[in-house]
């Protein structure tokens, strides 16, 4: 259900019902209140011939037998009673509500005089009644007439559910085949959003569609075209960097012998070393992980094994867990360069490297594990960021510049994976990879 408050469809078709329910609720109660009044004022006519006719009925019949006519003659919206008492109360509300139907008994009985006919409020009874009317006889004794809701007429609340039911449902309809063509653009500019890692070169968004999703595409194209003139410009300025940097290096390194003392030559000599290191890694840090590779299906398996056949054979203790193949859409240098960051990491500071890797429904899952001193938890969190060096042996002076980490969770997380970093109970560092699997 979280899809209803997460999606753009969701959220409208929430406001849209709420309203539908809203106003078809105020709708039913407004007109379930008013339909008994309006039904009784349209039938004004028929109203005042029936009480006329109760009334004279009632006027010529004995005394004993005026009680028993009443209520035989009542009936639907009238209840009528014969008493030496009137029952109305005068209500200028009620008058005004029923002004015409006293008009028209006035007209049928045109020798009302003042004080013979009331019309107003029930005095005992000023709820269940839309109004009471009193009219004298000629003996002083009273007929009264209360007029009550037609209970009849009230609308079927079954009905009502189901038309507002069918209009929700025509409304939800519409408004999910409406919001999906709104949005198809947005599912564009993200797919292309995602796909700008693979190439710099794609093809422009369609600035098609209404004005504002053409000022979106148009604006998305324009970023597109300055990031590719950035990536551009950039190689250059590193090509560049890297020849002005190594080129006095290179001029020191060819004077070493003239320094005469063999212990500082060996010094300056492993300054240089260390120097054209930390180049080559900043350098291979900011230049990144794009290269003319395109993303192409990849066999994680088969990088697995040459990293640790690599490892082995250079005299490091490293172990590998995996099926056959589990195949990933990515970029194969790039995806050996991350993980064999991970791998030599757990050589140089934890003795040994423990690979293992199984696909997990759409994912692939790679583990890295070391019997180091781990990291303390208070620096999990930066350890990713670039020239960050963990004390207890993670320092320069083991060779590490602080880019490894920086570099394998940038490339990882450029094919649309995690890493996460987790200390072993038993010591060590488990280092954890999930990258998406491609399912034929």
């Amino acid at each position: 259900m979280r899809w209803l408050f997460e999606t753009l469809v969701g959220r409208t078709v929430i406001v849209l019902l709420l309203g539908i329910v809203t106003v078809q609720g105020a709708s039913l109660w407004y007109y379930e209140a008013t339909l008994n009044n309006e039904a009784v004022l349209a039938s004004e006519k028929q109203l005042a011939d029936r009480i006329i006719s109760i009334y004279r009925a009632v006027l010529h019949a004995p005394e004993r037998d005026r009680d028993g006519i009443t209520h035989d003659l009542a009936g639907g919206v009238i209840e009528a009673h014969w008493g030496r008492q009137p029952n109305a109360v005068a209500d200028e509300k009620v008058m005004s509500t029923w002004h015409g139907l006293r008009e028209r008994l006035i007209a049928l009985k045109p020798d009302f005089v003042e004080g013979d006919l009331i019309v107003g409020g029930d005095r005992l009874d000023t709820t269940s009644h839309l109004a009471s009317i009193s009219m004298r006889l000629g003996d002083g004794s009273w007929l009264n007439v209360d007029l009550v809701p037609a209970h009849g007429l009230h609308v079927r609340s079954d009905s009502a559910i189901l038309s507002t039911s069918l209009m929700a449902l025509g409304v939800v309809i519409v408004t999910i085949l409406l919001v999906r063509w709104l949005t198809r653009p947005l599912d564009l500019f993200s797919k292309a959003a995602r796909t700008l890692y693979s190439s710099t070169d794609r093809a422009p968004v369609p600035e098609t569609g209404p004005r504002e999703i053409r000022t979106l595409a148009r604006a998305f194209n324009e970023m597109q075209a300055r990031i590719r003139r950035l990536v551009g410009a950039r190689t250059q300025a590193l090509a560049a960097v890297s020849h002005d940097l190594k080129t006095p290096l290179t001029r020191l390194r060819m004077r070493l012998d003239e320094v005469g003392n063999a212990e500082t030559r060996q010094a300056i000599a492993a300054d240089l070393t260390e120097m054209e290191s930390m180049i080559d890694a900043t350098l291979g840090y900011l230049r990144g992980d794009r290269s003319e590779e395109e993303l192409r299906p990849v066999d994680l398996v088969a990088i697995l094994g040459t990293i640790a056949a690599d490892a082995q054979d250079a005299g490091a203790e490293v172990s590998l867990q995996s099926p056959r193949s589990i195949v990933v859409r990515g970029r194969h240098l790039a995806l050996k360069r991350a993980i064999t960051n991970i791998v030599q990491n757990a050589i140089k500071y934890g003795g040994r490297a423990g690979i293992a890797a199984r696909a997990e429904h759409d994912k692939a899952r790679i583990t890295v594990e070391d019997d180091g001193p781990g990291i303390p938890e208070a620096d999990m969190d930066t350890v990713f960021e670039p020239f960050t060096r963990v004390e207890r042996s993670r320092n320069r002076d083991t060779g590490g510049f602080g880019l490894g980490l920086t570099i394998a969770s940038e490339i990882i997380q450029a094919h649309g994976g995690t890493i996460t970093l987790e200390n072993r109970a038993e010591g060590g560092l488990t280092v954890t990879m999930l990258l998406p699997r491609q399912i034929d």
